[in-house]
């Protein structure tokens, strides 16, 4: 698990790789991650949007923003949790993503963002070599 703090919202991220969903000799990978957030502030928060920054292990980019996750825009009370699954596709058999939350919280519209930590995804069919 891989896990970072923001303005007291903890982002917990879980990826997994879903070897059914993949066919490597077609070069097509698939992970499905977990995300977990959780409000340890006094007020209450709203994820509003999001962006990812996903790299292939050949170094190729792919930049993801739209508004909440997975359809929803949740709020997010005081000394609770909101977690969802989603998943990534790749064309290599490792990669990494990284990337932030929009929130809002707060009578007054404060708008913040929220590091979502770095996190790997790795396959079994990824062969290293040492040259």
């Amino acid at each position: 698990m891989y896990e970072a703090t923001t303005r007291n919202i903890r982002v917990v991220a879980e990826p997994f790789f879903v070897d059914s969903e993949s066919q490597p000799e077609e070069h097509h990978f698939f992970w499905a991650y977990r995300i977990e957030l959780e409000n340890h502030g006094d007020e209450p928060v709203q994820l509003i949007s999001r962006y990812w920054h996903i790299t292939d292990a050949r170094g190729n980019v792919e930049e993801v923003r739209g508004p909440g996750v997975v359809g929803d825009q949740p709020i997010i009370a005081p000394g609770e949790s909101f977690s969802y699954e989603s998943g990534c596709p790749l064309s290599t058999p490792s990669g990494i993503m990284r990337g932030h939350y929009n929130f809002r919280q707060g009578a007054e519209d404060d708008k913040f963002m929220v590091a979502i930590p770095a996190f790997s995804l790795d396959s079994e069919y990824e062969h290293s070599s040492v040259n």
